[in-house]
């Protein structure tokens, strides 16, 4: 019997075979959990859709409307919710001085305010306890040159965990996040294409690694069991969270002009 039968679950950003939602959504499945799945594209969620026996729902979490949308089709379907995770992001690079400030804007609407959506509805569908598992980022806790509005976006996370935990622990709901390091995924995998990138990043990891996605769907089928834990944003680095990330000037992918000045 798996750790999670009998269990509903959303998995949401979970449209890439090489992401840590994908990842997610089949050791759910493999658990035994009944799943639904959602991302802005639909057209690829269906053979994930396929390989777990889910539903696919198309969903755009910066659209609060959208994420309503998905938790009652959840209900509708199901009759309960259990877990809900919110794997979905935007990656978004950049310094405070050169970055146009809409690029923050739209950071924040997928990474923040997004998970803002997903945390209430999920909430307010969740009628007996559960679990909500946020992704945040290494870059919120331990800052890195480069990528300011995404960081300060994750760093908000972190704290909406922290304040949700309280507000929802009355309800039995518990509220985490996820704290990648660098990871082998679909949407890196152009950074470990560079030569010499790789090494630049693991020589800084305690376990000598890069993160692959089933090292966060481990921790998550973590979070969304009993686990006597709430309020946590979780390093899930290779012990990354203890050192630091490479500077821009040690990476192989900025040896040409600094990429921080502003025009």
């Amino acid at each position: 019997m798996g750790q999670l039968e009998g269990k509903v679950a959303i998995v949401l950003g979970a449209s890439a075979p090489g992401g840590s939602g994908w990842a997610i959504a089949r050791r759910f499945a493999a658990e035994g959990a009944k799943l639904v799945v959602g991302a802005r594209n639909e057209s690829a969620l269906q053979e994930l859709a396929g390989l777990t026996g889910g539903m696919a729902v198309a969903c755009d979490v910066a659209n609060e409307a959208e994420v309503a949308a998905l938790v009652a089709k959840t209900i509708d379907r199901f009759g309960k919710l259990d877990i809900a995770v919110n794997a979905a992001g935007l990656p978004m690079g950049g310094t405070i001085a050169a970055s146009p400030i809409e690029d923050a804007h739209a950071s924040m609407d997928v990474n923040y305010f997004g998970c803002v959506h997903f945390i209430r509805h999920s909430a307010a569908a969740m009628t007996d306890g559960g679990s909500i598992i946020l992704f945040s980022s290494m870059a919120a806790p331990q800052p890195m040159e480069f990528v300011y509005s995404y960081a300060c976006a994750k760093a908000a996370t972190d704290c909406l965990v922290r304040y949700a935990a309280i507000e929802y622990g009355q309800r039995g709901i518990k509220v985490n996040s996820i704290q990648p390091g660098p990871i082998r995924s679909d949407m890196a995998s152009g950074l470990w294409a560079v030569d010499g990138m790789e090494k630049a990043y693991t020589r800084e990891i305690p376990l000598g690694r890069i993160g692959e996605p089933e090292d966060y769907a481990d921790a998550a089928l973590w979070l969304a069991g009993p686990s006597f834990v709430s309020g946590l944003n979780l390093p899930v680095s290779g012990g990354n969270h203890l050192t630091r990330m490479p500077t821009l000037a040690e990476r192989p992918d900025m040896a040409g002009p600094d990429p921080t000045n502003a025009p």
